[in-house]
Order: C-alpha cells, then structure tokens, then sequence
C-alpha cells in the first residue's frame, strides 16, 4: 500500500472517531442538561412549596396568636366587669352595715334616755314612799301605845315591821308591851333578821 493510501485511511479512522465522540459527548450534554434542568426546576418547586408552607405556617400562627390575644382581651375583660361588680357588691354592703350601725346607736341612744327617765322615776317613787313611810312611822310614834298596838294586830308581820324599825326606841317599845305576845314576837323577828342581813352586806 502506498503511503498516500495509508494517510488517506488514518483520516477516515480519525474523522470517524471525532464523529462518534461528538455524538457521545453531545448526547451526554443532553442527558446531563436535561437531568439538570428537572433536578433545577425539582429543586425550585420544592423551594417554592417550602416558602408557601412556611407563609401560611406564619399566617396560621400569626391568626393562632390574634386569636389568643383576643380571647385573654376578653378574658380580663370579663374579669375586670367580674371584679367591679364585687367592688359594688361590698360597697353597697358597708353602706347597709353603717346604715344598720346607726339605726342600732340611735336606737341604743333612745334606749339608755328611756332607762335613765326610769331609774329617775323609780328614785322619785322610792323616796316618795320612803317619805310617806317616814311621815307614816311618825303618826304611829304620836299615837297612844294602846291605839297603835290595835292597828298593828291587824298588819302583816312584815309589813308592821317595816314601820317598827324606823320608830324610835321608845316609842317601838311601848307598842311591842301593847301587841299580842305572838305578833310581837313575829314583828321582832323580822326586824332582827332584816338587820343581820344589813350587817353581813
């Protein structure tokens, strides 16, 4: 073979080859660009359904945070209507208690006035009947013994001796020589009891 003939072979080998490389390697760009565009564009609408998520994530909590504020607003609001109420409540019950307080002073007021008219009354009384006794224990002292032991027969013991021990000495004397011995004996005793009680106060 001629060395033209070899030199002519060696091309057709190498173009041949250059061919089936360049159809390699394009098909490769291909495959690889295609691959890559879909991993790029996977890659994107995966990105992009992350940001929506994460948006209506944020929008939901965002509503999720509006709404428990709302709820604790009207929650205090509640509260605080709640704690007025009472505040009126117990306002309302010490105006009643002072209320209640003053009515019961007053009428406490009129009670000790009334007591007090009372004692003054019951004083007045006891010394009027302590005068009338008095002024009766000395027209019996005035009478003869004779008249007055008649009219001491006919009283109760004890209320004879009332009048027997404010008269004088001698005067009770001769009224006791004028009674009955069983009536003077009972008008007597009374009286002596009647002063051990004093002495032992």
């Amino acid at each position: 073979m001629s060395k033209m003939s070899k030199v002519r072979n060696s091309m057709r080998v190498s173009g041949s080859t250059l061919i089936i490389s360049s159809l390699l390697v394009s098909s490769a760009f291909l495959r690889f660009g295609t691959d890559t565009g879909a991993a790029i564009a996977q890659t994107t609408m995966s990105v992009m359904e992350t940001d929506v998520v994460s948006t209506e994530n944020d929008t939901s909590k965002q509503a999720d945070a509006s709404s428990g504020s709302a709820q604790l607003l009207e929650a205090l609001l509640k509260r605080e209507a709640e704690v007025e109420r009472q505040e009126a409540a117990l306002a309302q019950r010490e105006n009643n208690l002072k209320a209640t307080k003053a009515e019961v002073e007053r009428r406490i007021g009129v009670l000790e006035a009334s007591e007090a008219r009372l004692r003054q009354m019951i004083t007045q009384a006891e010394a009027t009947a302590e005068d009338d006794v008095l002024r009766l224990t000395t027209v019996y002292e005035n009478m003869k013994p004779k008249d007055a032991a008649a009219l001491f027969e006919t009283m109760e013991p004890e209320f004879a001796a009332g009048f027997l021990a404010r008269m004088q000495p001698e005067a009770a004397a001769k009224l006791l020589a004028g009674l009955n011995p069983e009536t003077a004996y009972s008008i007597s005793a009374i009286v002596a009891g009647r002063n051990a009680r004093a002495s032992n106060l």
